[in-house]
């Protein structure tokens, strides 16, 4: 009995040691990918007013867990099954990616649609700031998934042949810590005037470090945020690129001469600008219908 115990307990020992091994490989893997999805959702969690930052983040971290919880079985069932389908998923997510970031871009060059319900970049009236709360919550939700499935695919791809429950716990336990990890430092991003403020308030006198750290990052949040923005946009057109040119074939040896990094931007501008316009095309088409 007692020797039946302690082969269960070595057992449990030996699957745990797996399991951080595996992590490790799994989180360097995932690393890239996690810098982007820092810097997509930073960006999109970023633009409230200072009283509605932090509800406005954790509504946006319930709605990343509850991403993992649909994404991790259906994940799991989908590599035992029908491993096809996680590249389809993965290429139709890819295409809302490169959609959001040609979008960005084409709004840069040429200016956004005259008839766009909420001009995001301009002044907005206090009745309309819910309705572009809500939208903005339910973008980075959306995008949260899509990165959520491009990081659970990475690290499935590194215990594919290990025992079921190693892998269950691997995946997981990356999931975890990206969303964790990830809004972790865009709360401490997103609150920098205010640890600003405080430390201006925290020492009498008017030249001191603290006051002098204060307002360094007092003036140093709109920058982050601008940087944040076109990091992010350029992170959702290399992570889209990235997947169609890791997924199809002909896409990836197209051109073999060009840097992996500039073919994924390109990649991920064009089919986002053939989205962008396709989109734009239809709702002329279903208008002139309407009329």
């Amino acid at each position: 009995m007692a020797s039946g115990f302690f082969a269960v307990l070595d057992d449990i020992s030996m699957l745990m040691d797996d399991v951080a091994s595996l992590s490790k490989i799994a989180t360097k893997k995932t690393a890239g990918i996690l810098g982007d999805d820092l810097a997509v959702n930073a960006e999109k969690a970023t633009g409230f007013i200072a009283s509605r930052e932090l509800p406005v983040l954790w509504a946006i971290i319930k709605g990343s867990f509850l991403n993992k919880l649909i994404i991790l079985p259906i994940a799991f069932l989908l590599s035992a099954f029908l491993p096809v389908a996680i590249t389809i998923i993965l290429l139709i997510g890819g295409i809302y990616l490169a959609y959001e970031g040609a979008e960005k871009v084409i709004a840069y060059v040429f200016g956004h649609p005259k008839n766009a319900p909420l001009n995001e970049t301009g002044p907005v009236s206090a009745k309309d700031l819910p309705e572009l709360e809500e939208k903005k919550i339910r973008q980075a939700i959306v995008t949260d998934f899509i990165l959520s499935v491009e990081i659970v695919i990475i690290a499935l791809s590194t215990v594919v042949g290990q025992p079921l429950l190693a892998q269950i716990m691997v995946v997981s336990l990356i999931a975890v810590l990206a969303t964790i990890g990830v809004y972790g430092i865009v709360a401490l991003i997103v609150r920098m005037d205010d640890y600003g403020c405080r430390l201006i308030k925290w020492q009498d006198g008017d030249n001191g470090w603290s006051d002098r750290v204060g307002r360094f990052l007092i003036r140093a949040l709109p920058w982050v945020i601008k940087g944040l923005s076109v990091i992010g946009t350029l992170a959702l057109l290399l992570v889209s690129g990235g997947i169609f040119s890791h997924n199809v074939a002909w896409l990836h040896g197209l051109f073999p001469q060009a840097p992996s990094l500039l073919w994924d931007f390109v990649l991920g501008l064009v089919i986002g600008s053939v989205a962008v316009l396709g989109l734009r095309l239809l709702k002329r088409l279903f208008k002139k219908d309407k009329e």
